[in-house]
C-alpha cells in the first residue's frame, strides 16, 4: 500500500497533523530534512509527498534543512512523485522577494518593498522611505527580524546596534509601514486550493503572528487569533487563482489594510499552522485547518491508488 510521506524539520509543528492523519487512519511515513541522504539514480518510495519545508527553520539550529528539503523534491519531482507544495512551493516560501514579485505578476497589490544586499545600500535605500518603514529578513518565518524604523538615522543606528540581526541569506527587505485604521491584519487559509476561513490577528503585541500553540502570545485584551465568520472578499478568488498558477495547494496569505481601504498582500505561508484556540470557538461542523489538511490529503492518496489501479489493470 502506498502512503503519506511528510518531508518536516519541526517535530512540534508535525505532531498535531500526525493526530489528525491516525484519527482518519491514514498511512503515513515521517521524513525527517533536517539532515539525511538519498541516491539520486534511484527512484524514489512510491506515494503522495508533503513538504512541510519552513523558512524559519534556521532559528531552530536547522541552517540548510531548506536547502536539503529542496533538493529531495527535486529529486521526487523528476521521478514523478506527486509532492503536496512542492518546487514552486518552496520558492515562495524561501524568498518574500519571490513572493510580492509572482503576486505583482498576479495583479495582487503589495506594499512597497526594496531588497538590500550590504550595509550601505540599506541605509541609501531607507532614505527613500518618507515616513516609517519596516525592515524584514528575506527568508524570514515567525516575524522573525521584522522591525520598525522612524527614518533613516534610526535604521542606521539600528543596524550597529545589538537588536540587528543579519538575514540568513543576505537579503534585507525595507517596506513602507502600512497604519491601518484599527490593528489587525488578516489571513486567509486554504486548503486544497480551496479557501478554508479567514482569520484576524491582533497585532498590538508587534509583528511574530506565528498561529502555532507553540508561539502564540495572548495580547493584553482578548484573543490574538480570531476566525472571522462568514468572510467576503474579492481577494478570496484572487488567491485562489494565484496558489493555482503556483501549484501550491496549502497556504495562509497575509493581508492588511491601510487607511484608504488598500488591501496590501504581504505574506504568504506554505507551510501554514491554524490556532486550536480559535477553531475551539468554532461551531461544530465548521471546518478545522488540521482535519481539513487530513482529509485533503487521504483524498488526494486515494486518487494516486486508484490511478496506480487502472494502469496496472491496462
Amino acid at each position: 500500500m502506498t502512503q503519506i510521506h511528510i518531508l518536516y524539520e519541526n517535530s512540534e509543528w508535525t505532531a498535531p497533523l500526525l493526530a489528525e492523519l491516525d484519527r482518519g487512519q491514514l498511512p503515513y511515513r515521517l521524513w525527517d530534512v533536517a539532515q539525511g541522504q538519498f541516491d539520486l539514480s534511484a527512484p524514489p518510495p512510491k506515494g503522495l509527498y508533503y513538504s512541510r519545508l519552513s523558512a524559519s527553520a534556521h532559528s531552530r539550529g536547522h541552517r540548510f534543512a531548506p536547502e536539503y528539503a529542496d533538493a529531495v523534491i527535486q529529486w521526487l519531482e523528476a521521478y514523478g512523485r506527486r509532492v503536496v507544495n512542492g518546487s514552486s512551493a518552496v520558492r515562495l516560501e524561501l524568498s518574500k522577494v519571490a513572493q510580492y514579485a509572482a503576486l505583482r505578476t498576479a495583479g495582487i497589490a503589495t506594499p512597497r518593498t526594496c531588497p538590500t544586499h550590504g550595509r550601505d545600500p540599506a541605509i541609501a535605500a531607507a532614505r527613500t522611505f518618507a515616513g516609517p518603514f519596516i525592515s524584514k529578513h528575506n527568508r524570514g518565518g515567525k516575524g522573525l527580524g521584522v522591525y520598525l524604523h522612524d527614518d533613516a538615522a534610526a535604521f542606521a543606528a539600528w543596524l550597529d546596534g545589538p537588536d540587528h540581526e543579519p538575514p540568513i541569506d543576505g537579503i534585507l527587505l525595507l517596506q513602507e509601514y502600512i497604519q491601518a485604521p484599527a490593528p489587525y491584519i488578516t489571513r486567509l487559509e486554504f486548503v486544497g486550493g480551496a479557501f478554508l476561513y479567514a482569520v484576524r490577528v491582533d497585532t498590538r503585541d508587534g509583528f511574530q503572528l506565528c498561529p502555532a500553540e507553540a508561539c502564540a502570545v495572548d495580547p493584553a485584551q482578548g484573543p490574538m487569533f480570531q476566525i472571522v465568520e462568514g468572510f467576503s472578499s474579492p481577494l478570496i478568488q484572487a488567491y485562489g487563482r494565484f496558489l493555482a498558477d503556483n501549484r501550491i495547494s496549502i497556504a495562509g496569505i497575509e493581508f492588511i489594510v491601510d487607511a484608504a481601504g488598500r488591501a496590501l498582500t504581504y505574506d504568504i505561508n506554505t507551510n501554514t499552522n491554524y490556532n486550536p484556540e480559535a477553531e475551539a470557538r468554532l461551531a461544530p461542523g465548521a471546518p478545522r485547518g488540521l482535519a481539513s489538511v487530513a482529509a485533503y490529503l487521504g483524498r488526494e492518496l486515494a486518487d494516486l491508488n486508484h490511478a496506480g489501479d487502472v494502469i496496472s489493470l491496462a
